[in-house]
């Protein structure tokens, strides 16, 4: 049994939010994020509470001290901390049933707000009774390390769009590291927990809200700054199969149309393609291969997992 324990800090009790904040985390550190929080939600009147979920302790010193910094929070705080690891959806969905506001904030733990009034936004648009709102991430505020060139690559071309571009397939285009959720909209469509491991559920869980509800992409970006190393971006792509196999069953008309599943059915006809997939992650692993060509051969590459589960 993962049971939880629950700490509240001394602000928890005398507010009731209008929007609550929910951060996943798992080998990471929210310190930073939990800081830029806390000293904008000073300003917004009681109207904000953060939820805090971390899912798994991998470093006790860590827990520890992330425990003493949500007692030190102006910003009203609860931290739920498991000993077993749940996964994306599943620790959402218990994020979710600890929230007491209207609408729901997630955020990944390694985000930060590229505006200093990046919560008084989300609270002036809550005015609007929004379905869904993506407010986008960026790669702003990343500080630029050789072992991260191919991330930061790949995330400038296909993840950081304006609000404009991904307005064009709105559901295509649903992040979970930035996301707000009417209350209403979640109890209707929850995360799939059948998802596990990394990747796709966010995009699933948009395909169907989508469908019944109003998803509004809007700039409000907030960047990501847990960059991963080439041999970390092979690694999740190789544990998102799964995954992809399952968005593509349920919603084939939203992945016919992404590139990666269009080269997957293409490459699913060629032959030999343990041998020359193998070829295209050692060349993508490769710093001294051109940036473009490490690019290319990493997409082919996911394309070329992906050829396995497709039809």
């Amino acid at each position: 049994m993962n049971q939880p324990v629950i700490l509240d800090n001394s602000a928890w009790e005398a507010v009731t939010p209008d929007l609550s904040i929910l951060v996943p985390f798992y080998k990471d550190d929210p310190r930073r994020l939990i800081g830029a929080l806390n000293g904008e939600a000073q300003r917004l009147a009681g109207r904000i509470e953060l939820v805090l979920l971390e899912d798994g302790k991998s470093d006790l010193d860590l827990s520890q001290q992330i425990r003493q910094k949500i007692l030190e929070l102006a910003l009203p705080t609860r931290l739920i901390q498991l000993d077993l690891n749940e996964g994306r959806a599943q620790g959402r969905n218990r994020l979710t049933a600890a929230a007491r506001g209207r609408y729901f904030l997630f955020l990944d733990s390694d985000m930060a707000p590229d505006r200093i009034d990046f919560l008084e936004v989300y609270l002036q648009l809550l005015s609007d009774k929004p379905d869904v709102i993506v407010g986008g991430y960026s790669i702003k505020q990343c500080i630029p390390e050789p072992h991260h060139r191919l991330h930061l690559a790949l995330a400038a071309r296909a993840d950081c769009l304006p609000a404009d571009s991904r307005s064009l397939n709105p559901k295509k285009y649903v992040f979970t590291s930035n996301l707000l959720v009417r209350r209403e909209v979640f109890e209707a469509e929850s995360f799939d927990e059948s998802f596990r491991g990394w990747g796709w559920e966010d995009v699933e869980w948009g395909a169907r809200v989508g469908n019944k509800f109003h998803v509004r992409h809007v700039d409000n970006p907030a960047t990501h700054l847990g960059l991963d190393t080439a041999g970390a971006l092979a690694s999740k792509y190789e544990q998102s199969v799964a995954n992809f196999s399952r968005l593509a069953t349920r919603h084939p008309e939203l992945v016919a149309d992404f590139p990666s599943y269009k080269l997957a059915r293409f490459l699913k006809r060629l032959p030999a393609r343990s041998h020359w997939r193998l070829a295209l992650k050692r060349l993508a692993m490769n710093s001294g291969a051109p940036l473009l060509v490490r690019v290319f051969a990493l997409k082919t590459y996911r394309a070329a997992l992906y050829a396995e589960v497709v039809s």
